[in-house]
């Protein structure tokens, strides 16, 4: 599993990467907002995990761009600066998971996991989706629903 890690204390950073490494995983860290999506526009991640306090372009900028360059991209908020504002931010930005440090390595892990294996099962149901035999655009589920409310409300086609 490839991890993108922003984070801007090198200490921290150079732990969890070393920890992550060992745990099998290959990491891509990164001390900016800027150099993360410059990464995320070069490779694919399968999780990314984001302090929220970052020179220049701050986190909830960073999960906002990384989610345009790679829209199955979840992303792990871990930050020290864990507040309810904060949280609220998180909530609109689309992040998978809100931490705070210091984090439980063992919860931090598992939140790893459950973010990818979240990521897969939502790439699987955009592929049966874009597979589905029902439209020749391929727009099957979107047939089905108007069908469904045709019929519910009477509308003839």
């Amino acid at each position: 599993m490839k991890l993108l890690f922003v984070e801007n204390g090198q200490t921290f950073l150079k732990y969890l990467t070393n920890r992550m490494v060992s745990e099998g995983f290959t990491v891509k860290a990164t001390f900016s907002g800027e150099e993360a999506i410059l990464a995320a526009a070069e490779e694919k991640f399968d999780v990314a995990i984001v302090e929220l306090q970052l020179p220049g372009i701050d986190g909830i900028e960073v999960l906002k761009r990384l989610g345009q360059l790679q829209p199955f991209l979840p992303s792990i908020v871990l930050t020290a600066h864990g507040s309810l504002e904060n949280a609220l931010k998180r909530a609109k930005s689309n992040a998978f998971k809100f931490l705070t440090k210091p984090v439980d390595m063992a919860m931090l892990l598992r939140a790893i996991h459950d973010a990818h294996a979240h990521r897969l099962e939502f790439e699987n149901q955009n592929i049966e989706l874009k597979d589905s035999p029902d439209d020749a655009s391929n727009n099957g589920a979107m047939v089905k629903l108007r069908d469904k409310l045709r019929g519910l409300y009477g509308v003839k086609a």
